[in-house]
């Protein structure tokens, strides 16, 4: 087949979004493509987003389903705002998205899907192809489905399946568009349906026929390149917050040579990690599914009761169930990690979408003077490394451990260096020995008590959630010991402050404004505060990874900032906590939208604080 010579154009950055019912193969198609950009050296942020209705009728708003990624050839932090590239396989999911298709922009439609019939489940009066409304954008009107069904026609599969080989087909026309090579997701196909010949046949001709069908109709005047980004050298992968986590609690165990225990009850957006994790018993890891939240929480106590390694996942209804057992681990005194990656609430909220909202549920959501160190991630690959940090702080301190992830980054992706494991601490837990003057609660330099497994000779304690004697570990309801072992419990989360890393500051110690934030607000944090730097703005920035206790440094830092800006996915949770503790006048910048902040969102609620005298 001869290649039409059209021009070949070199871009520093794209923004493309793919947007479709469930059933049309969008993320699929995104994560595909997504691998092509990082083969090929590039950097690369996504941001899948599902509809939060399970199995919303098709064609409808609240079915839509998309998949956005952006790559570049130099170092970004975001999935991008706006769209250069917008994929819509149907009416509604134009609809939802062209709202952030830059002018310009190029529109790629599925023309058979755009019926009376399906325009009315899009609640669209009026046939957009056929108005002034799509004017601003550069239209490629396909027919997708009716393409790959004659495409598909000698092949031996229903046409109901041959219709779902059109994010093939549209996947290879976006592969043609920016110089993208197919090669990889050929062999995608062939390991996924590798009991189904002919599925594998029928994709890897739609995907063949839509990248042929670019080149030879002459759709696009030129088309486009971007140059690898200038990473650090060593090995890298596409990885997501689910998975780095997942391969973190591995490296973990690694490190402590120690088995772990993964107890936790399916829940979205948390289940990947246990769903990951059942694949790596031969690293010593042993995954539980309990009846329920409750049962998971204990299975992990009593894991740590053994000697174990313990991890319990969930999501924000977990975290209201699991409270009661959290108590017991921090009266017993037990090292676990607690992992919540946080969804938009309350109730069942929207289980699929993006919020920060168990801050306050992680610091107070127990009775009792219950407090639990909490940790937070800041992007898909610090996941990796926050829940190796939340084990050494358990094990060392001798107490369960919060950490906090979301939706966004649980199943959003980014190249990660792969470490190798020396550059990871080693933290093997130090067990009591039998001992004739054994005190279950005397506690060392940490205030921690030490690890006694059940079964060594001279080494019995209570295990119960009744309050215990100072050191002897006895059942006590003297007024004065609780007090003691109240202020003891508090002292030794207060002391871990002293075992954390210096603060880091993004620019300079002081200035006009200083940006807070934490967990997934930090791609578009640093863009925003970089972006404003570059043009001379008196502006730094702080993200928070450990949330109780804060380092040591933050109150000072804090003072020296005219401006203190609080940005998080919730009403002003961080910021209560950082006015009362060190009595600032921080202001929350807040979202509760089930989506991320966009970069130029956040930068106009910023602008103004630097632009006052």
């Amino acid at each position: 087949m001869i290649e039409i010579s059209v021009k070949r154009l070199p871009l520093e950055a794209v923004v493309i979004h793919f947007a479709g019912d469930s059933g049309d193969g969008v993320q699929v198609a995104g994560t595909q493509f997504t691998q092509s950009c990082a083969t090929l050296g590039n950097d690369v942020r996504t941001f899948p987003d599902f509809p939060a209705e399970i199995r919303a009728p098709a064609g409808t708003l609240p079915g839509v389903s998309g998949f956005q990624l952006s790559f570049s050839q130099h170092h970004i932090h975001t999935a991008g705002d706006r769209y250069d590239v917008l994929v819509a396989m149907n009416p509604a999911a134009l609809k939802v998205t062209v709202k952030n298709l830059i002018p310009g922009g190029i529109l790629i439609i599925d023309e058979d899907k755009f019926t009376p019939k399906d325009f009315k489940k899009a609640g669209i009066t009026e046939n957009p192809l056929e108005s002034t409304e799509l004017d601003e954008f550069r239209v490629i009107r396909l027919p997708m489905t009716s393409l790959t069904l004659k495409a598909l026609e000698t092949i031996n599969i229903s046409k109901s399946a041959a219709r779902k080989c059109k994010n093939m087909f549209a996947l290879g026309v976006v592969y043609w568009l920016y110089d993208r090579p197919f090669e990889a997701t050929k062999e995608w196909i062939k390991e996924r349906f590798k009991e189904q010949a002919d599925v594998i046949e029928a994709n890897i001709v739609a995907l063949r026929t839509g990248y042929h069908y670019a080149i030879t109709t002459e759709l696009f005047a030129e088309h486009y390149t971007v140059a690898a980004a200038q990473l650090p050298k060593g090995e890298y992968r596409q990885i997501t917050g689910n998975q780095a986590l997942a391969w973190g609690c591995v490296a973990s165990a690694h490190q402590s040579k120690q088995d772990l225990l993964v107890c936790g009850y399916p829940i979205t957006p948390a289940s990947d990690i246990l769903h990951t994790l059942a694949k790596y018993a031969h690293f010593g890891i042993k995954t539980f599914q309990a009846e329920d939240e409750i049962a998971a929480m204990g299975a992990a106590i009593g894991a740590a009761y053994g000697g174990k390694l313990a991890l319990t996942t969930t999501s924000g209804p977990g975290m209201d169930l699991k409270a009661e057992a959290m108590g017991l681990a921090v009266m017993t005194e037990l090292p676990l990690v607690i992992v919540d990656v946080q969804r938009a609430g309350p109730s069942t909220g929207m289980p699929t979408k993006v919020e920060q909202s168990d801050l306050l549920t992680a610091m107070y959501g127990r009775h009792g003077e219950c407090p639990i160190p909490i940790l937070a991630a800041s992007s898909p690959s610090d996941c990796f490394y926050r829940v190796i940090e939340a084990f050494r702080l358990a094990i060392k301190y001798m107490t369960p451990v919060i950490l906090l992830s979301d939706a966004y980054l649980a199943n959003s992706a980014e190249p990660w260096k792969i470490p190798h494991t020396d550059e990871l601490p080693e933290f093997s837990p130090e067990y009591a020995v039998q001992s004739e003057d054994f005190l279950p609660y005397r506690r060392n330099e940490t205030l921690s008590r030490p690890w006694a497994i059940p079964g060594t000779p001279g080494l019995a304690h209570r295990i119960g959630g009744l309050e215990k004697e100072h050191e002897t570990g006895n059942i006590s309801y003297d007024a004065a010991n609780h007090q003691k072992m109240v202020n003891l419990r508090a002292a030794k989360i207060q002391g871990i402050e002293n075992d954390l890393p210096p603060l880091e500051i993004l620019g300079d110690k002081e200035g006009d404004v200083l940006v807070i934030g934490w967990g997934s607000t930090y791609g578009a944090i640093r863009t925003v505060v970089e972006q404003l730097q570059q043009q001379s703005c008196k502006i730094s920035a702080v993200h928070l990874r450990y949330l109780f206790p804060f380092q040591k440094e933050l109150g000072d830092t804090l003072k020296k900032f005219k401006q203190v800006l609080v940005v998080e996915l919730n009403t002003g949770q961080l910021c209560q906590l950082l006015r009362a503790r060190f009595l600032v006048d921080a202001k929350g910048i807040n979202k509760v939208a089930g989506k991320p902040f966009g970069v130029r969102e956040l930068r106009e609620k910023i602008m103004p604080y630097l632009e006052k005298p």
